[in-house]
């Protein structure tokens, strides 16, 4: 479903991306077993893609970055109805490519320890063999 959305959107990662460089699904998931994600993740927040940056899996900084959807999306059900009502962490998937507009490079992330505690919770769901939904 289109979202008809003003505010800028953002795609949190470690990948060192250029404007104009297009994040698409297919990549393996920084969550649970690591399979290949249909979708591709991004927040209206920048709380929301702090954390995608901090939590990415692979090596170098974390990095924020500006983009734009390429084709329809819907509300990330992870985020949404399932945990929080509405969808408060303006969450969102699509199967379509991200665009990279732009990189923020003034983001402050989260303390060490809200970190330790969020790595915490979700190596909690892994082992209760909780996965990310892809349908």
């Amino acid at each position: 479903m289109e979202k008809n959305h003003a505010d800028p959107f953002f795609h949190g990662t470690k990948a060192d991306l250029k404007p104009g460089d297009l994040i698409v699904p297919g990549h393996v998931s920084n969550y649970g077993r690591r399979r290949r994600a249909a979708f591709v993740y991004f927040s209206a927040t920048m709380h929301a893609a702090s954390w995608g940056a901090e939590l990415a899996v692979g090596e170098g900084p974390g990095r924020i970055y500006v983009i734009a959807p390429t084709g329809p999306f819907e509300d990330d059900p992870n985020l949404t109805d399932k945990k929080f009502p509405g969808n408060p962490t303006k969450s969102y998937r699509t199967r379509d490519p991200l665009r990279i507009l732009g990189e923020v490079t003034d983001w402050v992330g989260h303390s060490p320890e809200e970190i330790k505690v969020m790595r915490e919770r979700l190596a909690e769901l892994d082992r209760l063999g909780v996965e990310a939904i892809e349908d």
